[in-house]
């Protein structure tokens, strides 16, 4: 059962609250470095596991956003109008997404503004009560991934949320669905959700997040007809906001292996939009879907060259009254290769692009990408780079498709 928390009707930023740390088995949460830097000087104490003074980190990878208006939510015709689509894909040395944690006051801030992607969340996560999990009368908000599932078996996630909301109700349930509590006023929803993977579960000088808000503007709307009757319907404005990225404790350059060769191994995050209908059935309603699994990067140090191969799992689409209609269903399984260089010079790390992705559904139905652009931008993190994250972005070039995938991926050597 899904019960939302009607807050004060204030917005959702920096004057909202949200949760404190965070962990499996501790008081452990996520850290950067020190100050405001993305990477870590030599001799710095490690305490990305058990963090021990304030530290901001400056995170690599990606997010997006989809803007539209559904008239009549629920009802039978109804669709996405006044669509809006932007993502963006950062770099190692040009990322605007920041997560700060105080271990003394349990607060993170968290800023995911990119204007590339139209994304504008700046939260901070300060009240106990944020933090929320899966099971129970309360849990995240509709559209978060719960990675801990049998779908995608993540150990050691943890989710903190805060938002308001005014003269809403749910309609649908498990639908991004309102209706108004007063018919006579128009009502609001904000709010946003920020998850990580413990420090420590798996990698220990990085790790994996994730990110959604959901806004939405609901009213009232009357049409008075020629014959003297009127129509009534609801009119719903949605913003919806995705992120996935990496962060951690970077690697100096100067202690980063020059010889050898290395196998990482770890997870894999993304947030992905594919409609391929269009064209074919002039279905035009977008839905964000999520992929986890894991993540295999193949590193030549000595070369200076990488290997990436992601194997994930898609996640149910976020519906929203509208058609339903999708091609990538719930459960299919996810493919991509892509290949780059090492510069710690130019890029901080290493970067490339996918040569091929793909989708596999239930049944055994394949669907191929066309591939129109594609990055892929991370860095090595820990002594001597022994785990290393990073971001990626698939666009899809087929005309009158909208498919962009964007995601992040972590790793580790045995």
């Amino acid at each position: 059962m899904r019960l939302i928390i009607l807050l004060a009707t204030t917005t959702m930023l920096a004057a909202c609250g949200g949760a404190g740390p965070q962990s499996a088995g501790s008081s452990a949460a996520p850290t950067g470095s020190s100050g405001s830097g993305s990477g870590t000087d030599s001799g710095t104490t490690h305490t990305f596991v058990d963090p021990t003074e304030s530290k901001t980190y400056t995170a690599v990878g990606g997010t997006h956003s989809y803007s539209y208006t559904v008239e009549a939510a629920g009802d039978p015709g109804a669709g996405q109008t006044g669509q809006l689509y932007q993502g963006d894909a950062t770099t190692v040395r040009n990322s605007g997404l920041t997560i700060a944690y105080n271990p003394r006051d349990a607060i993170f801030d968290v800023s995911f503004t990119n204007t590339l992607a139209g994304t504008s969340t700046a939260s901070r996560f300060q009240d106990p009560l944020h933090r929320t999990n899966f099971g129970g009368l309360v849990e995240p908000q509709n559209g978060t991934p719960d990675l801990g599932a049998a779908q995608f078996g993540i150990d050691g996630m943890n989710y903190l949320e805060s938002g308001s909301s005014n003269n809403v109700t749910r309609t649908v349930p498990g639908e991004f669905v309102f209706g108004l509590v007063d018919p006579g006023q128009s009502g609001s929803y904000d709010a946003t959700t920020f998850f990580y993977q413990t420090p420590g579960t798996e990698t220990d000088y990085v790790t994996f997040a994730g990110y959604l808000r959901n806004r939405a503007g609901v009213s009232n709307i009357t049409i008075d007809n020629a014959d003297g009757s009127t129509t009534e319907f609801l009119r719903q404005t949605n913003q919806l906001e995705r992120g996935a990225f990496a962060y951690g404790e970077v690697t100096a350059n100067d202690d980063v292996p020059t010889s050898g060769t290395g196998t990482f191994e770890g997870t894999m995050l993304a947030s992905m939009v594919f409609n391929d209908q269009p064209d074919a059935t002039g279905n035009f309603d977008t839905y964000f879907q999520w992929i986890a699994g894991r993540a295999t990067t193949d590193v030549d140090f000595g070369a200076n060259t990488f290997s990436l191969s992601l194997d994930g799992t898609v996640g149910a689409p976020f519906f929203d009254g509208t058609s339903g209609q999708h091609s990538v269903l719930e459960n299919a399984q996810f493919g991509a290769n892509g290949a780059g260089d090492i510069n710690l010079v130019s890029a901080g790390g290493f970067f490339g692009q996918f040569n091929e992705a793909w989708f596999v559904n239930p049944g055994g139905g394949r669907l191929d990408m066309v591939i129109a652009g594609s990055s892929i931008d991370g860095a090595f993190y820990g002594p001597d780079g022994v785990e290393l994250g990073g971001g990626y972005r698939i666009v899809g070039g087929t005309p009158d498709e909208r498919i962009d995938i964007l995601g992040t991926f972590v790793g580790k050597k045995p």
